[in-house]
């Protein structure tokens, strides 16, 4: 076996192997060997047919080919290990001459991370804040979760809801057709299309009406986009919603144990004071990430950005899944090919490698360390936040459940020690 190092770029090798005619021959007699015991060739018992005969058979290529697959892992292991090199994950491999066998190989290597000097970066945590209008926004909110919806003597107007029959058709086949439906008027509502809702403005209970409407040329349903809709309207009921007045009574409405308004805005300013302070916190976490990647040098296979593309993938199927549509329905909706999804989303599984190691790269270097106390508590915590406590303590012993643990709380860890060092909390000089 004869292996060149052809060249060594975005941490792959590349390796030429051309197979010496003895073992190749040797594989060829091991193939035979193998095949003729599966081969049921007329005028011979099986695994009695000599070797031409076979050849015959199933053909000189289909032998070598046989040869060829299980000779592979032995030689590309004897590469490795004469090259010296550490591979991460399984090779590319292509055969690319027969006669003699010669093959290439990409060969992914251990990622490489050079950290800057982050201990020296220094950054200012945004201050958390509570406006006025926040809470106000939080109180209106609020009415509107608590308000009634009671019948209005008058015609159709924005924020009403009414209940109506609907028929529609799109090039004469049905559309939308519901009866009872339940709508609420907004202006600018884009459902079930555009201008929709400003049609039904100044109808009556009992009046019906017809109108056509264009469907956008974005609309979900690709085959539908761009074309006309008749529609057909009856109105069944109009309410409007009656908002609690801003008193005590209102208070105890959103907790019985809130006697007055006062007590309610405080309640409301605390939690989100809260709120504004987990935010700013993870807004300086980010910030400081940031600063440290791009501190650093990193360099790793395509293999592993191709992985975490893979997983977002699978993320986006799962809550596509959980939302009630399928891949395929959400990406008509956003028009977009499966494809496209993947290179949009390319970008940014690269970058969660990136961050993914340097992060690890820092946890080493502040020797950060996850006890197993601390991994069985935070386990303990799903299983008491979990419906199926039975069901969820049989998954925490799964040991990959224990190390995805360990990671994350090492990642946590490691953030909150980086958070730290950026806003001076501790002497960045001392490890």
């Amino acid at each position: 076996m004869k292996v060149t190092r052809e060249k060594e770029e975005d941490r792959q090798v590349f390796l030429r192997i051309e197979l010496e005619p003895p073992e190749v021959d040797k594989a060829l007699e091991q193939a035979y060997r193998r095949l003729v015991k599966k081969a049921n060739i007329p005028g011979f018992r099986q695994g009695k047919a000599p070797r031409e005969v076979l050849e015959r058979y199933i053909g000189k290529d289909g032998l070598l080919e046989d040869a060829i697959d299980n000779l592979l892992p032995e030689v590309y292991g004897q590469a490795l290990k004469e090259e010296k090199i550490e591979a991460i994950a399984d090779p590319q491999i292509e055969v690319v001459q027969r006669e003699p066998v010669v093959f290439t190989a990409v060969v992914p290597l251990k990622p490489a991370v050079e950290l800057g000097k982050y201990r020296g970066i220094k950054l200012k945590p945004e201050k958390a804040e509570v406006t006025r209008e926040e809470v106000d926004t939080v109180i209106e909110q609020l009415r509107l979760q608590n308000g009634t919806w009671e019948p209005a003597e008058r015609p159709v107007a924005f924020e009403d809801l009414v209940v109506m029959d609907v028929e529609s058709l799109v090039e004469d086949k049905p559309f939308i057709n519901q009866q009872g439906a339940q709508y609420q008027v907004k202006q600018n509502q884009p459902l079930p299309t555009p201008d929709f809702a400003d049609q039904l403005i100044g109808m009556k209970v009992g009046e019906e009406k017809e109108f056509k409407l264009q469907l956008p040329q974005d609309y979900s349903q690709t085959e539908l986009a761009g074309k006309e809709a008749g529609f057909k309207v009856k109105i069944n009921e109009v309410k409007q919603q009656h908002l609690p007045r801003l008193d005590k009574e209102f208070a105890k409405l959103v907790s019985p144990d809130l006697k007055t308004m006062a007590a309610l805005k405080k309640r409301l300013i605390s939690n989100l004071t809260i709120q504004a302070e987990q935010k700013a916190r993870e807004a300086f976490e980010e910030k400081v990430i940031d600063a440290v990647v791009d501190l650093s040098k990193v360099e790793f296979p395509p293999v592993l950005a191709d992985s975490e593309l893979e997983r977002l993938m699978e993320q986006q199927a799962r809550w596509m899944q959980e939302s009630g549509l399928g891949l395929e329905e959400y990406l008509g909706r956003i028009n977009k090919t499966e494809e496209e999804l993947r290179e949009e989303l390319r970008p940014v599984a690269a970058k969660r490698v990136t961050r993914s190691l340097v992060l690890g790269k820092v946890a080493e270097a502040e020797k950060i360390e996850v006890t197993d106390e601390e991994i069985t508590a935070d386990l303990e915590k799903l299983v008491q936040g979990s419906e199926n406590k039975v069901e969820m303590k049989e998954r925490i012993s799964l040991p990959q459940v224990r190390g995805s643990m360990e990671q994350m709380l090492a990642t946590q860890k490691t953030v909150q020690r980086l958070a730290e060092i950026a806003g001076g909390s501790v002497d960045a000089r001392k490890k």
